[in-house]
Parts: C-alpha cells; structure tokens; sequence
C-alpha cells in the first residue's frame, strides 16, 4: 500500500508542481496544475477520517513524508512561483493540520 501511495504522491504532487511550473505550453501547465490539484483533494478526501495515510500504521510511514516535503514548500514556492494557485495547503483545513502534526514530530 505504502509503494502504491509514494507513486500516487509522486507523479501527482512532487513531480506535479515541476511539470506545471515548468510547462512550456499552456495545455502543459494545465495538465500539471490539475494532476496537483486532484490529488491534494485526494490526500484530503484519504486524511478526513485518519492521521495518517496508511490508517492501519499508528506513525507515519514513508508515503507521509513524501507528501510532507511539498506540503511544507506549497505555499511559500508553488502557490507563487509555480503557479499552482487553485488555493494554498492552509485553505484546506484537513491537509493544514496533517502538516502541522507531521512538522511536530522530532528531527523534523
């Protein structure tokens, strides 16, 4: 479940933002501007009911901190500099608070 996720994650929000930002047509930003979008309702839709992405798991796992480097960068780059500006990580109230628990735990 863990690697069907981190590819999920991958190809729609950490390589998502790159494509839009760096598309060099129009049909090209849209089509990476809207992959991040679906999935960021996806992540919010999966973390309504759960912690984590992987419920069964009482700690993050690896596909929570794949998400949680973007997250954490999506408002202060992507939304302005990427052009990934449908809204922010802290207009959406189930992802604003998976972030702020994940950036609590040690180390981070």
């Amino acid at each position: 479940e863990i690697d069907e996720l981190n590819e999920r994650i991958y190809a729609g929000l950490n390589n998502g933002v790159y494509r839009a930002g760096f598309a060099t047509s129009q049909a090209a930003y849209e089509e990476g501007v809207t992959e991040v979008f679906e999935t960021l309702s996806w992540l919010s839709q999966r973390l309504r009911d759960q912690r984590y992405l992987v419920a069964e798991h009482p700690e993050p796992t690896e596909a929570d901190w794949r998400t949680f480097v973007t997250l954490v960068r999506f408002d202060a780059a992507y939304v302005g500099h990427f052009k990934c500006n449908i809204h922010r990580i802290a207009d959406d109230a189930v992802l604003e608070g998976y972030l702020r628990d994940l950036y609590q735990h040690p180390g981070i």
